[in-house]
């Protein structure tokens, strides 16, 4: 596919990085990806996701706005409260790139549901639709970019356990549902650190859609907004992961 007159006016800040150019901003229109969870971290990746040209773009999560997300989650307005998350931000990506294909799905993501993108966003805020789309990226071969944030932390990994032999799966990183695990509604949040931790969620895309860098296979990176530090472990496949290794 050539780039349009449009196109190029649109995406010349990506085609002048010689790691994407036109080849890779070409890659970026054609690809898919499904976001699970239109929330803190969901929003701003698929801001950024649009804003890249990335051509189809798959919106789920079963919430409406609140007048408390509006600390954190962006994409939203006061205008918005009521709305439904998934059909907002559909139209607010929309707005940013009328030419992208958008979906919204307004329900919850569960065992046994087959979003359509080649690369899954986990923007999830539970361990039990966390459990299920990696389970789900797995068996059908998907790549899978997952984030989390709470407190003044967040993280960010890439699981390709299905894609690429010998990569670690979610589970690998952590095997079971944590006995004190809390939503964020719980525990409280730094708007700023959800966004930062989006962000980086939609850079690790970008980078697995045109090939460039290193993206975060195998490794997580962990944010402390707190101390203004990040560092990245790196993560082996589990040789008792009851998913990957079963």
């Amino acid at each position: 596919m050539n780039l349009t007159p449009d196109e190029i006016d649109r995406h010349r800040r990506h085609i002048l990085l010689k790691e994407i150019g036109g080849p890779g901003v070409q890659k970026l229109r054609r690809a898919s990806v499904s976001v699970i969870g239109a929330g803190a971290l969901g929003g701003p990746c698929a801001l950024y996701l649009a804003a890249a040209g990335v051509g189809r773009i798959e919106i789920w999560d079963d919430d409406h706005v609140e007048r408390s997300n509006l600390q954190r989650q962006i994409q939203f307005g006061a205008a918005d409260t009521g709305a439904a998350k998934a059909e907002r931000l559909a139209a607010r990506l929309k707005e940013i790139d009328p030419a992208l294909t958008i979906s919204a799905i307004p329900r919850r993501f569960q065992p046994g549901d087959a979003p359509a993108g080649e690369i899954l966003i986990d923007a999830t805020d539970n361990f039990p639709a966390r459990f299920a789309l990696n389970r789900f990226a797995h068996i059908n071969h998907r790549l899978l970019v997952s984030g989390a944030a709470s407190g003044w932390t967040g993280q960010v990994g890439v699981f390709a356990s299905g894609v690429h032999n010998g990569a670690p799966c979610y589970q690998c990183w952590v095997p079971e549902m944590p006995p004190a695990a809390e939503a964020c509604d719980e525990v409280g949040v730094a708007g700023p650190v959800t966004g930062i931790t989006g962000s980086a969620m939609a850079l690790e895309t970008i980078k697995l859609i045109t090939g460039a860098g290193e993206a975060l296979v195998g490794r997580i990176l962990l944010i402390d907004g707190l101390a203004g530090a990040y560092r990245t472990l790196h993560l082996r496949r589990d040789p008792e992961c009851p998913l990957c290794n079963a």
